[in-house]
């Protein structure tokens, strides 16, 4: 992504996928067939969860089908409104060396199986993430100055329009899998 272009979106906890992949495939969104990620998720050395997103750079390091993606998010207005940098790497262990040379510390590995759809110029993701469940993410890729929280809205909206059983959630996979692994039991 250049400079310029912002990937905003919306997260949701979904009570019961197969009433989204309906909702979804009747406004003519076929998902793809599952993908396993795994992610590694970095933070910068000296921030801790708590700490505010907002302008603070984050990197990740995906596997997907034997390739290797690295990719470095700069929350902007919010933590699901980011600059987002990413490129295939040759090796997934150099790749993890060299990121912690950079100063970032690993946080959470984030596992998942994801199908994908579009719409006009919205992405789909539908999540099954270890230890959290599913979850529906609706983003948009913009490049102009539109508010990032009235893009939210909008998104929201149209999630909400699907009339399926949905929980809005403002933060970031990481940090709902740090949170579900260090709840007290």
């Amino acid at each position: 992504m250049n400079d310029g272009v912002r990937e905003i979106e919306v997260k949701y906890r979904v009570a019961e996928p197969d009433a989204i992949v309906v909702a979804l495939r009747q406004l003519g969104v076929e998902l793809s067939a599952p993908v396993r990620q795994d992610d590694q998720a970095y933070a910068p050395a000296g921030w801790a969860y708590g700490q505010s997103k907002t302008g603070v750079s984050f990197a990740r390091l995906r596997t997907q089908d034997g390739r290797h993606l690295f990719c470095v998010k700069r929350p902007l207005d919010n933590e699901l409104a980011c600059q987002e940098y990413e490129t295939e790497v040759a090796e997934r262990e150099p790749m993890h060396a060299a990121i912690l040379a950079m100063g970032f510390q690993p946080t959470v590995r984030i596992v998942k199986t994801r199908r994908t759809g579009r719409l006009g110029g919205m992405s789909f993701c539908l999540d099954e993430i270890r230890h959290l469940g599913t979850f529906l993410e609706i983003e948009l890729l913009v490049d102009d100055n539109r508010s990032a929280v009235e893009v939210q809205a909008r998104l929201d909206d149209f999630a909400q329009s699907l009339g399926v059983e949905l929980a809005r959630s403002t933060e970031t996979y990481d940090s709902l899998i740090r949170a579900a692994l260090t709840a007290p039991v």
